[in-house]
């Protein structure tokens, strides 16, 4: 019997560590026991729970519909910062821009979440906007730190295209807009699909910024689940979670699907 090699090996082990507690939580989440740790029969009781659950219904819902519209905006913003990255001329203006575009991809959240809630309260002191911190104040957090995840995906996409396309557009009378929307977004739409995916996936798991930028009014997901952490685990976070993964694998299955007949 042919004995598995040293990479075989890693890559079992590798996604054992990966996958293992995944399973243990979509296990745990048929457990009829209150208790997440203990064992107590085999039950569905906690996905009706969570039916009747509103408050963890309403943070689902609110944590989607921003994690939607920040991963929309985070788009727009992060193309146009990729296409000075990338088309427009080397100048300090240039690398200053690269360098606060890139900047939010090493900071710490705390000090991002931390500057943006005075920057939120010096405009509301000022201005008198925003009256509140919520769910505005959640998306133009969750869009300024989104849009640079999509802009450095981008700018690597913009760099492999083939100029002469768009030039050869363009010389046949295309304007440079039209030019933009029917010959580049096209050639880059993978490149955007994956930025506005990674958008969502930052938005709907942040904690840290969205507790800095929202008042009681507003909660995430994130923020429930934290909170519900600090007083004990409830098994419907569980049921939730196993909803969530079950969503994920469904989507991820539809794509693999999708490629496999287009490649075919």
């Amino acid at each position: 019997m042919k004995r598995p090699s040293a990479s075989s090996l890693a890559l079992c082990l590798g996604l054992v560590f990966l996958y293992a507690p995944l399973f243990i939580l979509v296990f745990y989440s048929f457990n009829a026991s209150k208790l997440v740790t203990v064992w107590g029969g085999f039950s569905g009781k906690w996905y009706l729970e969570l039916l009747k659950d509103e408050q963890l219904l309403d943070a689902l819902w609110t944590s989607l519909v921003i994690a939607f519209y920040s991963a929309s905006m985070a788009v727009v913003l992060g193309t146009m910062a990729a296409f000075v990255m990338t088309r427009f001329k080397r100048s300090w203006l240039k690398m200053s821009l690269s360098s606060m575009v890139t900047a939010p991809l090493v900071m710490p959240e705390v000090i991002t979440g931390l500057s943006l809630l005075l920057l939120f309260v010096h405009m509301a002191d000022m201005l008198g906007w925003p009256a509140e911190r919520g769910r505005l104040t959640i998306w133009i957090a969750h869009s300024t730190f989104c849009a640079a995840y999509v802009a450095v995906v981008v700018s690597a996409r913009l760099r492999e295209l083939v100029r002469s396309i768009e030039e050869a557009a363009m010389d046949l009378g295309a304007t440079p807009l039209k030019t933009f929307f029917l010959i580049t977004v096209p050639m880059i739409m993978p490149a955007l699909l994956a930025g506005w995916l990674l958008s969502f996936s930052l938005s709907l798991d942040d904690l840290v910024i969205a507790r800095f930028t929202s008042e009681p009014g507003a909660t995430t997901l994130p923020m429930v689940v934290f909170s519900s952490v600090r007083m004990g685990v409830s098994p419907k976070i569980n049921a939730l979670a196993t909803l969530i993964i079950l969503a994920v694998s469904l989507i991820a299955w539809y794509i693999a699907r999708r490629t496999e007949r287009r490649a075919a």
